[in-house]
C-alpha cells in the first residue's frame, strides 16, 4: 500500500483578448470562458519516504517557466519535502487555453508576449492542487489496468497515414483506414480506497483540437470534458472529491478529427456550437471507455518505492547512437529550424499559410540552400560547415525559419516582404526584433528535459512535446530494454508526452522524410528520435541502478532570458 492524495484546483486566468496557444492564429484571441480550466493532481508515497507528484494542467503547454515557478514554491512550502526529480509536470494540450507562459520568444509572438501573470496563476493552481493532495494522503492500493479503445470507437484518427506508412515497424493502413494507425490502449493509473476508485491518471493520445481556431472562449475540449464526465460519474456512485487526470500519450500524428476521404467538408460542417458538442461527445467517449476498463478485472496492484530521475540535454549538438539511426555513423541534432510544412500547417485539424504562399517559400528555401552549398558560396570555410552539419541533420525539410539564428529563408527576421508575404505574426516577430526585445533571448527551448518515474515495477518515460506513436513506441522499447540490460527489468513502461517543456514534435526518422506538418515541426532535424532514444537508454541505465550509485547530469538547466529583452516582450498591448 502506498499513502496517496489528489485533488484540484481551477486556474484563475481572466480572458482579456490575448491569443491562445495552440494553433498559432493571431485571430484566434480568448474573449470569454465557456468551461472552468484545471489543475489536477496526484501525490503518491512511499513507506520510505518517496514522494511523487503528478500535475496535469488543461493548458495547450508546459514551460520552464511554469515549472521553474513550481518547484520554487513547493520547495517554499514548510513541511513539504517534494523533490524536483519525481515532480511531472504535464498537459492536456488543448488549444483553447491561454498563451504568453514561456520565456521563450517564438510561441508567444501570437499572444503578442510574455504574460507573467498568466504564469503566477497556473503556478498557484498546480502548487495548490499538489499541496491539496499532498495533506488529504491515506493509505491507497495503486494499480495499473489497461483499458481500449475499440476501433469503431469514433475518437481518433492518424492524421499523416502516409508518414505512417513509410516506418518498416507498422502495419501499413489505406487513407480510409486512420482510425488503425494508432495505440488504441488506454493504460490507467488506478487510485483505489476501500476497494472502490477514487481517483485515476488516463494514458491516451489524441490531440485536444475538436475546437477550431475561430472560437473565442476557453475550453478544456476533449480532455476536459472526459476528466468533467468521469468525475460526475465517480460522484453519482458515491465518490466524494474524486479526480480523473486524462493526460496525453502518443498524440503527436493523432487527431480528433477524421481523416480519409471526404474529410476536409466533414470538419467543414463542425462550426460554433456544434464543435463544442463534438468536443463534448469526443470526451464522454474517452471517459466511458476509461470507466469501462475501471470495471474489467482487477487491476496489477503495485507496490514498493516511488522514485523519479530527472535531467536536462543540450538537443542542439545530441550525437545519435548509430543503433537508433539505421547504422550511421555521425548522426547529430542540429540547431533548431521550422520547415514550410510547419507554416503550412495540418491540413484538418489547423491549416496555415496559403498553398500558394507555402509553395513560394519552398522554392526559395530550397534555393538558399543551394547557394549556401555551393562550391561557388561566398561563405566563410566556418560558416560552409556549419551549413553542411545543419542541412544533414536537417535532411529534406525545407527551412524557413532558422530558429537558432533567427533567419527567416536565409535573412533576418526584423521583417519587410517576407512579413507582408505571410501574416501578422512574422511581422510581430520583425517588431520585436527590432526593439531589442530577442537579441540575446531564444526563440524556443534547446535545453529540454527527460524524466523517468517509478511506481513500484511501472516506470513512465516523460517527454517534453508532442510524439507520433511509432516514435513512442521506440522510445518505451528503447527504456524497458535498458532497464532489462542493467538487471531492473519494469513490469511495464509507459509513455507520457507534453512533460515538463513544449519543444515542437518527434516524429520517426522515416516519418520526417515525408515532411508533413509533424516532420515540419521536429525543430532538430531528422535525428531527433534517435536522440531521445540515445539519452533515455543512458539514464534508463542510471534509474535502474540504486540511487546513490547514479551518475548522470543533475546540473544543466536552460538559461534564463536577459532581464530586460523579456521586459520589453512581457504585457504587451492587445492588438485590436
Amino acid at each position: 500500500m502506498f499513502q496517496a492524495g489528489w485533488a484540484k484546483t481551477e486556474i484563475a486566468i481572466e480572458p482579456r483578448g490575448y491569443a491562445m496557444f495552440g494553433y498559432g492564429r493571431w485571430t484566434h484571441r480568448a474573449r470569454g470562458k465557456r468551461t472552468p480550466l484545471y489543475a489536477r493532481a496526484v501525490v503518491i508515497g512511499d513507506a520510505a519516504g518517496g514522494l511523487l507528484a503528478f500535475c496535469c494542467l488543461d493548458l495547450g503547454y508546459v514551460s520552464w517557466a511554469m515549472r521553474k515557478g513550481l518547484v520554487e514554491r513547493l520547495a517554499a512550502t514548510p513541511g513539504a519535502r517534494f523533490d524536483e526529480e519525481s515532480l511531472v509536470l504535464t498537459c492536456t494540450h488543448t488549444h483553447s487555453g491561454p498563451g504568453g507562459c514561456s520565456h521563450e520568444a517564438l510561441y508567444n509572438f501570437v499572444t503578442p508576449g510574455f504574460l507573467p501573470d498568466h504564469v503566477e496563476a497556473i503556478v498557484t493552481a498546480a502548487a495548490s492542487a499538489i499541496l491539496m493532495a499532498w495533506e488529504n494522503r491515506a493509505e491507497t492500493e495503486v494499480g495499473l489496468q489497461v483499458g481500449h479503445v475499440a476501433a469503431e470507437i469514433p475518437v481518433a484518427w492518424n492524421r499523416s497515414i502516409r508518414a505512417w506508412n513509410r516506418n518498416p515497424d507498422v502495419t501499413r493502413y489505406r487513407e480510409n483506414e486512420t482510425n488503425l494507425a494508432l495505440n488504441r490502449d488506454m493504460p490507467l493509473l488506478v487510485l483505489r480506497r476501500e476497494g472502490r476508485v477514487q481517483a485515476f491518471i488516463s494514458l491516451f493520445g489524441v490531440h485536444a483540437t475538436c475546437l477550431g481556431n475561430t472560437l473565442p472562449l476557453h475550453d478544456g475540449d476533449n480532455k476536459g470534458y472526459a476528466a468533467a464526465h468521469a468525475e460526475q460519474a465517480l460522484v453519482n456512485s458515491g465518490i466524494e472529491r474524486p479526480v480523473a487526470i486524462f493526460a496525453q500519450a502518443t498524440a503527436g500524428d493523432v487527431s480528433p478529427h477524421y481523416h480519409g476521404p471526404g474529410d476536409i467538408d466533414r470538419r467543414a460542417a463542425l462550426q460554433g456550437e456544434a464543435e463544442y458538442a463534438y468536443a463534448e461527445r469526443n470526451g464522454r467517449l474517452q471517459a466511458e471507455a476509461a470507466l469501462a476498463a475501471l470495471g474489467e478485472g482487477d487491476a496489477v496492484v503495485l507496490d514498493g518505492t516511488v522514485s523519479g530521475l530527472l535531467s536536462y540535454a543540450d538537443f542542439t549538438q545530441v550525437e545519435a547512437d548509430a543503433r537508433f539511426t539505421g547504422g550511421r555513423e555521425g548522426a547529430r541534432t542540429s540547431d533548431p529550424c521550422h520547415g514550410v510544412a510547419f507554416f503550412a500547417g495540418a491540413r484538418v485539424d489547423g491549416p496555415g499559410v496559403a498553398p500558394p504562399v507555402a509553395a513560394a517559400a519552398r522554392r526559395l528555401a530550397r534555393l538558399v540552400r543551394r547557394l549556401r552549398l555551393s562550391p561557388l558560396s561566398l561563405l566563410s570555410r566556418e560558416e560552409r560547415a556549419y551549413y553542411r552539419q545543419l542541412y544533414a541533420s536537417q535532411g529534406p525539410k525545407d527551412i524557413l525559419l532558422e530558429t537558432g539564428r533567427k533567419l527567416a529563408l536565409g535573412q533576418s527576421i526584423r521583417g519587410s516582404a517576407l512579413a507582408g508575404l505571410l501574416d501578422p505574426i512574422v511581422r510581430e516577430m520583425g517588431r520585436q526584433v527590432r526593439i531589442g526585445a530577442v537579441r540575446e533571448s531564444a526563440l524556443v527551448p534547446t535545453v529540454l528535459p527527460l524524466q523517468l518515474v517509478s511506481i513500484g515495477g511501472l516506470v513512465i518515460a516523460c517527454c517534453p512535446g508532442e510524439i507520433t506513436g511509432t516514435a513512442g513506441k521506440r522510445i518505451v522499447a528503447t527504456v524497458a530494454e535498458a532497464m532489462r540490460a542493467a538487471g531492473r527489468p519494469a513490469a511495464r513502461v509507459l509513455l507520457c508526452s507534453y512533460c515538463n517543456e513544449y519543444m515542437g514534435y518527434v516524429t520517426t526518422g522515416e516519418e520526417y522524410q515525408e515532411q508533413a506538418y509533424e516532420g515540419g515541426h521536429t525543430v532538430f532535424g531528422q535525428w531527433t528520435l534517435a536522440a531521445f532514444q540515445t539519452l533515455f537508454e543512458r539514464l534508463a541505465d542510471q534509474f535502474a541502478r540504486p540511487a546513490a550509485e547514479r551518475d548522470y547530469d543533475r546540473s544543466l538547466r536552460p538559461v534564463e532570458p536577459p532581464a530586460q529583452e523579456l521586459a520589453l516582450r512581457s504585457c504587451l498591448p492587445v492588438p485590436d
